[in-house]
């Protein structure tokens, strides 16, 4: 997959440290996986989730960091493209705010 921008992951990780190790599996696993539908991509992280969206848009989650973090993301399967789109702690993503922002 092409990681539409890896250096928001990076900043990430400046922004929550204790997030890094996990971030950097992520990042490595999605940059050279080759996901063709959500059981592909289950196939390397059994947590992940699609969550459709107040846009009617279908979002895929990962869990980081020992369930602490979530990090959003959009895959265009077809194109080989993931675009990250939020990274939040656990505490935010229950609130469910952001599903209305997407």
């Amino acid at each position: 997959m092409r990681v539409i921008k890896p250096s928001t992951v990076r900043a990430f990780e400046r922004q929550h440290p204790d997030a890094a190790p996990g971030l950097d599996h992520w990042l490595a696993a999605a940059e050279s996986a080759r996901w063709r539908t959500l059981q592909d991509v289950r196939q390397s992280f059994r947590s992940a989730d699609e969550v459709k969206v107040e846009s009617e848009r279908t979002v895929v989650v990962f869990n980081i960091g020992g369930n602490r973090f979530r990090l959003i993301t959009a895959i265009h399967y077809n194109m080989q493209k993931l675009f990250i789109l939020r990274f939040m702690t656990h505490a935010e993503y229950s609130k469910d705010r952001w599903k209305d922002e997407l």
